[in-house]
């Protein structure tokens, strides 16, 4: 099926959750933006409206009075808000003062080296043998091990926590309801668990970000306890989810663009650029959510208070009215790259430095080690929806250059 045919001009539907949607949605997104400005999405048990231009998306996110980030936009099986996700200004600047200096630039950049070890840890397992599963070998070990520990939480615990976040992102039971069930128990057994975390914690002196949440101070006071549970309920859904996607988006494309992977082997110094145009093109959270708080006019469209409304980040981030003509092809040396797959306005996304960091070396040891790799024949790529993750990436390459090079 044609990607494109998922919007029905019409009926003004369009589903965003089909497989090959997930597998190609440059058509899809270039459908929505010249037919269906404002579309229907019939999903979720409700009608949700989706925003897909360039500046419509931007602009949406800049006015969160009007489309809200409210805990009602979206139930991923929490008890509360997600902090600061889920918390509109101005209380949400309060918990970003707290958060953002514990992941900001200034503490991400001393991480470099012990990345580039990591990084190379990994490839040391596979560079010899001339094939990898890459999403099972690298791209989840990677983010995963830096998350962990960041927080200082033990790697033995890893397949647990990726549990924890597959059944909550995405469930896939085939049934809504069930689908529902699991995310709430999912929840409730990831709320214990990080409730242990903390508690083992109280008193510590030690410097993982678990232990100096239990220190900061929002409005002059220590965080509660419940408080804390909806940062780290957030946490371990970006730091475990969205770096794996975008290194699947990455390898799978470069696999299959030698170009383009030409270039970023040749010169490593288009590498941050590259990461990008990566998450630009490849968008991983193809989409977020919002509710309507105040009433307003798109496009001839009148939303109404309490209207659920999906903001398509990736079809904003191939609109040609911003990124040009060849806004739907990749280039790995695009200068002006104004993308929103972090976000924009104040619920910007809060670990892009981290991501940005991940990304980049990961990307410039790869392909230092092993600058030639192709998609092993035969091999179906499965993406899938709404967070464009691969269940299984299977590349191929010349093992004695991989190590010829390192």
């Amino acid at each position: 099926m044609d990607p494109g045919a998922a919007v029905n001009p019409d009926t003004g539907e369009a589903n965003p959750y089909l497989p090959e949607v997930a597998a190609n949605p440059i058509p899809f997104y270039e459908r929505l933006r010249d037919h269906l400005p404002v579309a229907m999405f019939e999903g979720f048990g409700r009608g949700t409206w989706i925003i897909s231009r360039y500046e419509d998306v931007r602009w949406a996110l800049k006015h969160p009075e009007i489309f809200s980030s409210d805990f009602v936009a979206v139930d991923i099986g929490q008890d509360r808000p997600l902090i600061p996700l889920q918390i509109d200004p101005p209380e949400h600047a309060k918990y970003r003062r707290v958060i953002d200096p514990t992941i900001g630039p200034h503490e991400v950049a001393p991480l470099e080296d012990e990345l580039r070890s990591v990084v190379n840890e990994i490839l040391d397992g596979f560079v010899g043998r001339g094939t990898v599963d890459a999403h099972a070998e690298f791209t989840v070990p990677l983010p995963c091990i830096v998350f962990l520990s960041m927080c200082g939480l033990p790697l033995e615990h890893l397949q647990q926590l990726l549990e924890f976040k597959d059944n909550i992102i995405r469930p896939n039971t085939g049934d809504p309801e069930e689908d529902a069930r699991v995310r709430r128990a999912t929840g409730a057994a990831l709320y214990a668990y990080f409730e242990d975390a903390i508690e083992q914690r109280r008193g510590g002196t030690g410097t993982d970000l678990l232990t100096r949440f239990l220190t900061s101070e929002v409005d002059g006071r220590t965080m509660s306890k419940e408080e804390m549970l909806d940062i780290c309920y957030l946490f371990i859904l970006g730091g475990l989810d969205t770096v794996t996607s975008t290194l699947d988006c990455s390898l799978a494309h470069l696999a299959q663009d030698p170009v383009q992977r030409a270039l970023i082997a040749d010169d490593p110094s288009i590498v941050p650029a590259a990461v990008e145009e990566m998450l630009r093109f490849h968008t991983p959270v193809m989409q977020i959510l919002r509710a309507v708080a105040q009433p307003v006019e798109l496009h001839g469209h009148q939303f109404e208070v309490g209207d659920t409304v999906m903001l398509m980040l990736g079809s904003a981030d191939t609109d040609p009215s911003e990124f040009g003509e060849d806004a739907s092809e990749f280039d790995a040396t695009r200068e002006v790259n104004r993308h929103l797959a972090f976000g924009g306005g104040p619920h910007r996304c809060l670990g892009s430095h981290l991501a940005r960091l991940e990304l980049r070396v990961a990307l410039e040891e790869w392909h230092r080690r092993i600058p030639d790799y192709t998609v092993a024949e035969g091999a179906h790529l499965e993406y899938s929806p709404g967070i464009r993750e691969i269940v299984s990436l299977p590349l191929v390459f010349d093992p004695v250059v991989a190590e010829a090079v390192e």
